[in-house]
């Protein structure tokens, strides 16, 4: 056990009631959790950062505030040190949406993904009216530079460095210039509060609801940014019936019913899953060759078939379908 953790439990008076502290799964960064088995009450959630932290200017923090405020369901944040660099949280369990899907009924299932995607909603209607320079979401967005960033890093850790792609230069000139014509359209898009790594792996289902978490790198983006990522999800399947009803669910949670309306999100919400599923694969690509961990390949053919789905519906991307269809 880190040292760290047997002192902050003195220092916030929790050392005689801690009963066990477990090791909890950690993300794709570099924190790591613990829950703590207190006596006599719940138990808490520890996170632990490499370092020293400054509370008051931690992104999660302000993110956390903006996002109570909306109101969306967010683990509380209990108490922290800042020396040494761990944060205490409320306990949420650990039954995330992915994990209860393979356990409930066809009605449970679709009850959630509604109350998934009303979240969405909310944020985007609630945030607008939030809206101030006071919280770090609203100075950040996903412009031209953020996306086309994530496509390279698609290109450098999936089709380079896990693929083995030898790309020549005019491969690399042709993809920069489908890129471009991507993230210009999608930057230029109205932009709303997005959540940023919205998926079933990020809601946790505690008490009946569902809670968000892994929220802090918040930013401005597409109204599709979060849907996108939802419906099509990396870690769980959805059928295309499933998709088509949660997508007139939403739009008519925002008044935008209507064949015509529904068309043209349905366009705009398939470039952006494709943006943001190239950009997951680089990830993978990045977390097994980089970070020696193998635990994300098995995603890695779910997230393939969205884009190759993507490429083949629209004639737009027949360049880039050739390009791809070496390595997808």
């Amino acid at each position: 056990m880190d040292q760290r953790i047997s002192e902050y439990l003195e220092q916030q008076g929790l050392g005689p009631q801690a009963a066990q502290v477990v090791p909890l799964t950690g993300d794709a960064s570099d924190r790591q959790y613990f829950r703590v088995l207190l006596k006599g009450t719940r138990p808490i959630v520890l996170a632990l950062h490499q370092g020293p932290i400054e509370f008051a200017t931690m992104p999660f923090v302000s993110v956390a505030r903006l996002l109570a405020q909306v109101p969306l369901p967010v683990p509380a944040i209990l108490h922290h040190s800042d020396p040494l660099g761990v944060l205490g949280l409320e306990d949420l369990g650990d039954v995330t949406l992915q994990a209860h899907l393979g356990a409930t009924t066809a009605a449970e299932h679709a009850a959630l993904y509604r109350q998934a995607v009303t979240l969405i909603a909310r944020m985007q209607q609630r945030g607008g009216q939030l809206r101030s320079d006071e919280y770090p979401p609203y100075r950040i967005a996903f412009d031209v530079e953020k996306l086309t960033w994530e496509l390279e890093f698609f290109v450098k850790h999936y089709l380079v460095a896990y693929r083995g792609a030898n790309l020549s230069d005019a491969d690399r000139d042709a993809l920069r210039a489908e890129w471009s014509a991507i993230v210009t359209e999608l930057a230029g898009e109205p932009r709303v509060l997005c959540h940023r790594d919205y998926h079933s792996r990020n809601l946790m289902l505690h008490e009946g609801t569902l809670y968000m978490i892994d929220f802090q790198d918040a930013r401005m983006g597409p109204d599709t940014y979060d849907l996108a990522s939802l419906l099509r999800d990396s870690y769980v399947d959805l059928t295309a019936a499933q998709v088509d009803e949660l997508i007139a669910f939403f739009l008519a949670l925002k008044g935008e019913a209507g064949p015509d309306g529904e068309s043209e999100f349905r366009r705009r919400f398939d470039l952006m899953a494709l943006q943001r599923n190239l950009k997951a694969l680089g990830t993978f690509g990045y977390m097994t060759t980089a970070r020696n961990n193998t635990v994300y390949i098995q995603y890695i053919p779910r997230t393939l078939n969205y884009v190759k789905a993507n490429l083949a519906k629209y004639p737009r991307f027949a360049t880039l379908r050739d390009l791809l269809g070496a390595w997808l």
